[in-house]
């Protein structure tokens, strides 16, 4: 079994920041591949969305516990799936702001490299054996003065946005297929 998380923070004051890359990539590569409707799991306090793969099932994850506490969503949906979703059958999709905007890098088995989103996942799961699709959602603004948790949580500019489900949903949409 396959898990794809993307991490953002839930509700309607956070859409469109950049903190919430994640959540957008999990809603594209929902429609892309044509993915059940995504449902609110109370017991894993996500929405989750699935589909039938090569006879494998994959889930679709977005955190609704908040960017910092995502990995509370994932250690019980680990727990839950218990032999059948191994660490390096995750991949989480999150924002880094040390990446220029639209540029997408793919980890495995690295730090959180300050991410605190991807450090609670790692801290609740054990181990940094995941993979990890980065996004750069940093611009000439982070070159002036601006604490980096206020950065993140700024919305994207229409521009951005087209740069974003340009060419790095197309990259990413390609990493995610290789899983399949």
């Amino acid at each position: 079994m396959l898990a794809i998380i993307g991490l953002g923070n839930p509700g309607k004051k956070y859409e469109h920041t950049r903190h919430n890359v994640g959540f957008m990539m999990a809603d594209r590569i929902k429609n892309a591949y044509h993915f059940s409707d995504f449902v609110f799991n109370k017991s894993f306090d996500a929405e989750m969305s699935e589909l039938s793969a090569n006879l494998e099932k994959v889930l679709l994850v977005k955190p609704r516990t908040f960017m910092n506490k995502s990995g509370e969503s994932v250690r019980k949906i680990m727990a839950f799936h218990k032999d059948k979703i191994a660490p390096e059958n995750i991949i989480v999709i999150h924002d880094d702001i040390d990446l220029p905007l639209g540029e997408c890098k793919i980890a495995n088995n690295s730090t959180s490299a300050g991410h605190n989103g991807v450090q609670d996942i790692i801290e609740k799961i054990g181990t940094k054996n995941f993979k990890r699709i980065r996004i750069g959602i940093a611009n000439e603004k982070l070159r002036n003065p601006i604490d980096p948790s206020d950065f993140v949580l700024q919305k994207f500019s229409e521009e951005e946005l087209e740069k974003i489900f340009g060419k790095i949903s197309e990259n990413v949409l390609r990493e995610i297929e290789k899983f399949f």
